[in-house]
């Protein structure tokens, strides 16, 4: 159960799907007072936008160090701002230096993270069981971190990070009262890609910013989050029976979104086995027989699709490409895209003029 600041006033219970169908209701009575926290903000740019998050009075019901919300070392390298409502709480982190920065949580609620911007130079994300990522663009990143996983991240940061955090009551999410508990149905997910997700968080970081007038059509909002949240869950977790001798529908759409939402990072095979649950083994020869190639080389080429993508736009070079796809050398790419392709980078790009 999240603990919610007197701030906030006395929540009420939320009934989930009353509070979705208001999500664009114009009428906007009062709601959840927001609560603000750690100190005085400043202005911040924000995808092309100029963000003020008022001064701000440390809560301690909030930032008490009992783990129930993202816990940040050091607390003075970010500027927090919080709103709550019976069993959400929505928080909008913005990074006020460029220093290193540790991120941890461990609770009995769900959490989401929205990057809404970020890119680090440096970092790790551990999440659960799941493989270690050192993905250096989050920007549109989400992570999904179930009640009782373990998150872990660590950054130094190139640009000022803004992250959205959602914390969910698991006994009070909106499929709750049609279906088995869900801290043992959600699995985690780490830096997956929603673009319904993401707009509709970037647009409640809005309203709440906006201030006190916007209280219903804000939680509105934070109900539909829930709701996406719980559906792409459900997309995600479909298991229909598997063909004999390849990988099921299910598993070839996981891993093949895996992959590409991996694309500059080296993934091991264990890894990809592990997220359909099959032994190493197994999972080469299921994965060879259903996209016709081996893991590695369909990297690879997934690889080389995107760097197709990104040598269409003039103003990207080849050594920039290069580094965003992971290649260490522009002369490694060159090498890798022209084993695939038969011509180099420079060359794909003149036959595009």
């Amino acid at each position: 159960m999240l603990t919610y600041s007197q701030a906030s006033n006395a929540a009420r219970r939320v009934n989930f799907d009353e509070a979705y169908s208001r999500a664009f209701d114009n009428s906007r009575p009062a709601g959840a007072k927001l609560l603000r926290i750690d100190g005085r903000l400043e202005d911040q740019p924000a995808n092309g936008r100029i963000r003020r998050l008022r001064d701000a009075k440390v809560d301690a019901k909030i930032s008490d160090g009992n783990g129930r919300t993202l816990e940040i070392t050091p607390a003075n390298v970010v500027a927090r701002r919080s709103v709550a409502w019976d069993g959400i709480r929505v928080e909008v982190v913005q990074s006020m230096t460029h220093d290193r920065v540790e991120f941890r949580f461990h609770a009995p609620s769900h959490l989401l993270l929205v990057y809404e911007e970020g890119v680090r130079d440096e970092g790790e994300t551990q999440l659960g069981d799941l493989p270690r990522s050192t993905l250096r663009t989050l920007r549109r990143k989400l992570t999904f971190v179930p009640a009782g996983h373990e998150y872990r991240e660590w950054q130094q940061p190139r640009v000022r990070s803004r992250i959205i955090c959602f914390y969910f009551d698991p006994a009070k999410m909106p499929a709750q009262r049609d279906a088995a508990p869900l801290p043992a149905s959600l699995a985690p997910r780490l830096f997956f890609e929603n673009n319904a997700l993401w707009d509709t968080a970037v647009k409640l970081a809005t309203a709440i910013e906006a201030g006190s007038d916007a209280d219903r059509y804000s939680e509105a909002l934070g109900v539909v989050v829930a709701h996406e949240l719980l559906c792409s869950h459900d997309i995600v977790s479909r298991r229909p029976p598997p063909v004999r001798g390849s990988l099921a529908v299910w598993q070839q759409r996981l891993v093949a979104s895996y992959i590409d939402e991996h694309l500059a990072e080296p993934i091991p095979l264990d890894a990809l086995a592990k997220l359909v649950h099959l032994s190493s083994y197994y999972f080469c020869r299921a994965f060879k027989q259903s996209f016709g190639i081996p893991p590695h080389r369909y990297h690879i080429g997934r690889r080389i699709e995107r760097a197709k993508t990104l040598l269409a736009e003039p103003a990207c070079s080849v050594t920039e490409i290069a580094l965003e796809l992971g290649f260490s050398e522009t002369s490694s790419f060159s090498a890798a895209f022209r084993h695939v392709t038969g011509i180099t980078p420079t060359e794909y790009r003149r036959t595009l003029d």
